[in-house]
């Protein structure tokens, strides 16, 4: 297994997970469902995922967390998982408006970016429900308490 962590920020952000904590995180994922791949986890700012946000998702504004899978040809035979982009600013306020941890968070935002990676989604409520389980599980198994409320449901 191989993770790329970049830190893409002008300044430090009040919380940032370091490289051996982002990697730990990233290799419970990847061993909880037997891959061995390669992956680009990139924390940027506010503006890198906005537009990033914008250009891909067509959806206006930062968000948390981005996921873009590899889309290699059959014929190229290389475990690349594909990238992971994580907005530390927004990563944060979520932290705080939701009382929770920030290393609980960011552990949260990385295990679901991984998992869309893996090629789970949340789509349909039988995906989410099925993601949400899973997600709970493994930050279970990192000492986390479990990031759904029956409020993010309802």
């Amino acid at each position: 297994m191989h993770i790329d962590i970049q830190y893409a920020l002008d300044q430090p952000s009040n919380y940032l997970p370091d490289a051996d904590q982002i990697l730990f995180w990233a290799n419970t994922v990847l061993n909880s469902q037997n891959v061995n791949g390669e992956a680009t986890v990139r924390i940027v700012t506010t503006e890198e995922i906005t537009l990033l946000n914008e250009n891909y998702r067509h959806k206006s504004g930062p968000t948390n967390v981005l996921s873009f899978p590899a889309d290699l040809p059959d014929i190229v035979n290389l475990p690349l998982l594909g990238d992971l982009i994580l907005c530390a600013e927004v990563i944060n306020i979520e932290a705080k408006n939701q009382n929770k941890a920030a290393s609980a968070h960011w552990a949260h935002m990385v295990v679901h970016g991984l998992l869309h990676l893996l090629g789970f989604d949340h789509i349909t409520d039988t995906q989410a429900k099925e993601m949400e389980i899973l997600e709970t599980e493994i930050l279970s198994d990192l000492g986390y308490a479990a990031p759904y409320t029956l409020t993010d449901n309802e």
